[in-house]
């Protein structure tokens, strides 16, 4: 007896990852669930304490939920391309979302264009739907237009306004582990360039961003913190000793600068132990954005 033939692996699906945010995750839940594409979605629980796996089970059955037994921070999106397993994946925070159609949309630029390894999208925040910021940054990436790639060329990227190449991003290792969270979107585009993948802007791709308002105690110092490590961990030597003086300098009078070189010095060893830097072309092209003022890990 022949058994009956497997079913066709969706081509794109959804990674989810949240901590303590339930109702805005079954928020978000409630657009990803109602797209026409029906991706499907798994949501990596950061080891939440308010009740977030089960009331996810109870109001979307449907969706897959992996929970993590500690932080793992954006390690967690790791986790989940690895366990997903759709030759496309979309990330989304749980205060953020896809626009109908814009999956179908993506997965078909990935389709026509074989060295795409990722896509950062268009991002709209808030009710209102405004453009983030980063937007008109990516569009105006002085790297230009590949002929291979539907968009500009960029090196920076809202991780909840992505999507990657399921095997490219497993190639690079994916999230480093040692950024855990703030500005690990700059990490990842250079080692998808360093590999040989194209990290490209199509604002045609939309997604929606709906962050809480008001501020979020100690994300400037993890954003600055993580911009040592990644200059430590990629970086010619020359520029490690520039940026860390820098840092050291301004910590002596910025609480911020000084909170963020307290949490770096304790990971520089392993930052030193990982160091791959990046190859000349590459860093030429970080050299141009900076020059060019247009360097983004993230922006939100």
């Amino acid at each position: 007896m022949q058994s009956p033939p497997a079913a066709p692996v969706p081509p794109i699906g959804v990674v989810v990852i949240t901590r303590n945010r339930r109702e805005r995750l079954l928020h978000t839940l409630d657009r990803l669930r109602s797209l026409p594409e029906a991706p499907p979605v798994l949501v990596l629980d950061n080891a939440s304490a308010d009740g977030t796996a089960a009331a996810v089970r109870d109001r979307h059955p449907a969706v897959a939920v992996r929970v993590l037994r500690r932080n793992r921070g954006a390690v967690a999106r790791n986790l989940g391309v690895e366990q997903l397993g759709t030759p496309y994946v979309a990330f989304s925070d749980d205060d953020s979302w896809w626009r109908p159609g814009a999956l179908s949309l993506a997965a078909g630029l990935f389709d026509r264009h074989r060295r795409l390894g990722l896509l950062a999208a268009a991002t709209r925040v808030g009710p209102g739907g405004r453009a983030d910021p980063i937007d008109d940054r990516l569009a105006a990436s002085p790297l230009g237009v590949a002929p291979d790639l539907p968009g500009p060329s960029v090196l920076g990227f809202l991780a909840c306004a992505s999507i990657v190449r399921r095997s490219a991003f497993l190639e690079v290792g994916g999230f480093h582990p040692l950024l855990h969270f703030g500005g690990e979107e700059a990490l990842l585009a250079l080692d998808l360039t360093a590999a040989g993948w194209g990290v490209a802007h199509c604002p045609q791709v939309v997604a929606h961003h709906h962050p809480d308002p008001g501020p979020r105690p100690g994300r400037l110092a993890r954003l600055r913190r993580n911009e040592l490590l990644t200059c430590w961990l990629r970086r010619p030597w020359p520029q490690v000793a520039r940026q860390s003086a820098g840092l050291v300098r301004e910590a002596a009078g910025n609480p911020q600068a000084a909170r963020a070189l307290a949490g770096a010095v304790p990971r520089l060893p392993a930052a030193l132990a990982l160091r791959r830097p990046l190859p000349p072309e590459v860093e030429r092209s970080v050299a141009r954005l900076e020059q060019a003022g247009a360097v983004d890990g993230e922006a939100r």
